[in-house]
């Protein structure tokens, strides 16, 4: 009989790759669908698909201020907006990793594994304190 490299897979590792797996079809699945939105016009756009290449070689305060696209958070106000709504699916795929550690955390608590824990929490802690941009590094 051969072994295969799951095989060798903690419980928590199982767990955590079935979620992973989970959320990156999904939100694959929301930025396919939410770029089709955009591209086949079927929500208004804040830059239109027919404008974009004039903005292409723009750096990008130069496209932020002749397009007047928002910074950090700002896209959630565009949400409704075609080329925003592809942010959600962006937003998917970069949340699935603390969605991960949030579900394997109760395994190691209840295995009275508190050192994994514990590094599982800052790691959720520091990838929600950089989400919200509450760190910034200095140009």
């Amino acid at each position: 009989m051969t072994t295969r490299p799951h095989d060798y897979a903690s419980d928590e590792q199982r767990l955590y790759a079935k979620w992973l797996d989970r959320g990156t079809r999904f939100g694959f699945v929301v930025l396919v669908a939410t770029f089709f939105v955009y591209v086949l016009g079927l929500l208004p756009a804040h830059v239109p698909v027919a404008e974009l290449p004039k903005y292409w070689s723009l750096p990008v305060a130069e496209y932020v201020a002749a397009t007047g696209a928002p910074s950090g958070w700002g896209w959630v106000r565009y949400i409704g907006e075609g080329d925003y709504l592809n942010f959600v699916g962006i937003g998917i795929l970069a949340f699935v990793t603390v969605v991960c550690y949030a579900i394997v955390f109760p395994t190691f608590l209840r295995k009275g594994d508190r050192v994994y824990a514990a590094i599982i929490l800052a790691e959720i802690i520091v990838l929600l304190v950089a989400a919200a941009g509450l760190v910034g590094v200095g140009h």
